[in-house]
C-alpha cells in the first residue's frame, strides 16, 4: 500500500513539474482597434512571458506585419517582473492600412530553445470613410507649375530678421572698436639718455666683469658681449659702422692707431681675434686669456676716450633755453 502511495506522489510531482515547464513561456496578441479608417493608425501588441535567464526569439518584421498592414513605428519593448518571478515582455507596433479590406493577422511563432509557441490570430477591418463616385470623375489636363506673385510685404517679413541681426552685429563691432581704442595706452616715447660713449662703455665693461660669464663656461657669450661693447664704443667715438663690419675691417679703419698708439691698437687686435677664434673656431683658452681681453678692453676705452671741453656760459644758457 505504501509503495503505491509513493509511486502516486512521484507521478503527481513529475506531472506538476512538466506542467510548470510547459507553461514557462506564454504568448498573447492583441490590437487596440478591430476597425479603422483608411490611413488611420492603431497599435498591435505582443505579450510573452518567460523565466528569468531564458531566451525567447520573437518574430522579426520588416516593413509590414502582413500584406496590406504596414508598420509605421516600432515602439520600445517593455519588461515587467511578475509576482511569480516570470518576466512579462511587451512589444508593440504602430500599424496602418490604405486598403478597404478585412485583414487577417495570423499566429506568429515565438521560439524558446526547441519549443515554439504561437500567438493567437487577429483581424482588422479597414473602412473607406466616404464613397467615391467614379461615374462623375473627369480627366483634366496637367497644369503648369504655379508661380506665386511677388509680395513685397512677404519679402520684407522674411528679410527683416536678417537686417536687424546685421545692424546689431555692426553696432556690436563698432562698440568693441571704440572700447579698444579707449583702452589703448599710448606707449611713452623712449627717452634716449645722451650718455657719452666712454661712460657707457665703462659701465657695460664693469657689468661684464661682475657677471663672470667665462667663469661659468659661457665663453662665447662672454666674448660676444665684450666685442659688442667695443664696437658700439668705436661707432660713437670714431664714427664708423663697426657693428656691421668684420674684425679685420674695423682694424683696417683704425689703422692710424697703429702709428699713434701702437699698444692700444694691439690690445684691440688681441680682443677681436681671440673673440673670432672662440666664436667661430670654438677655440679653448685659459683664464689668463679671458682676463687679458677684459683688461685690454678697459685700456682701449681709457686710452681713446675723447675729453669733453667745459661748456662756456653762453652754451649753458643756450641749453637751458632749449
Amino acid at each position: 500500500m505504501r509503495k503505491r502511495i509513493t509511486i502516486f506522489i512521484l507521478l503527481t510531482t513529475l506531472l506538476c513539474k512538466m506542467n510548470i515547464l510547459a507553461q514557462q513561456v506564454t504568448v498573447n496578441a492583441s490590437i487596440d482597434s478591430v476597425q479603422i479608417w483608411i490611413g488611420q493608425q492603431t497599435q498591435l501588441h505582443f505579450l510573452y512571458s518567460q523565466q528569468p535567464g531564458e531566451f525567447v526569439q520573437p518574430p522579426i518584421f520588416s516593413d509590414a506585419i502582413v500584406k496590406g498592414l504596414e508598420i509605421v513605428d516600432r515602439l520600445k519593448s517593455d519588461t515587467v517582473k511578475a509576482d511569480d518571478g516570470h518576466l512579462d515582455i511587451s512589444q508593440s507596433y504602430v500599424v496602418t492600412s490604405f486598403e478597404d479590406t478585412l485583414l487577417l493577422i495570423p499566429p506568429f511563432p515565438f521560439v524558446s530553445g526547441e519549443d515554439t509557441i504561437w500567438s493567437k490570430d487577429l483581424s482588422l477591418k479597414v473602412v473607406q470613410p466616404f464613397v467615391i463616385d467614379t461615374t462623375n470623375i473627369q480627366l483634366a489636363d496637367i497644369k503648369d507649375v504655379f508661380k506665386p506673385t511677388f509680395s513685397l510685404k512677404y519679402f520684407l517679413k522674411k528679410l527683416l530678421p536678417w537686417l536687424i541681426g546685421a545692424v546689431l552685429l555692426a553696432a556690436l563691432v563698432y562698440l568693441i572698436i571704440i572700447l579698444l581704442k579707449r583702452r589703448k595706452v599710448v606707449a611713452p616715447e623712449e627717452v634716449k639718455l645722451n650718455i657719452p660713449p666712454y661712460e657707457l662703455a665703462i659701465s657695460r665693461l664693469d657689468k661684464i666683469r661682475q657677471e663672470k660669464l667665462w667663469q661659468q663656461n659661457r665663453h662665447k657669450e662672454y666674448h660676444s658681449e665684450l666685442t659688442d661693447v667695443l664696437r658700439e664704443y668705436i661707432e660713437g667715438v670714431f664714427e664708423i659702422p663697426a657693428m656691421e663690419m668684420t674684425s679685420d675691417e674695423i682694424l683696417t679703419q683704425l689703422n692710424s692707431l697703429r702709428i699713434e698708439k701702437k699698444t692700444v691698437y694691439q690690445s684691440l687686435q688681441q680682443i677681436l681675434h681671440l673673440a673670432d677664434l672662440i666664436k667661430f673656431a670654438k677655440w679653448n683658452v685659459g683664464p689668463d686669456e679671458h682676463e687679458l681681453s677684459l683688461n685690454n678692453a678697459f685700456m682701449f676705452v681709457n686710452e681713446t676716450k675723447i675729453e669733453e671741453k667745459p661748456k662756456t656760459e653762453e652754451e649753458i644758457k643756450e641749453d637751458d633755453i632749449s
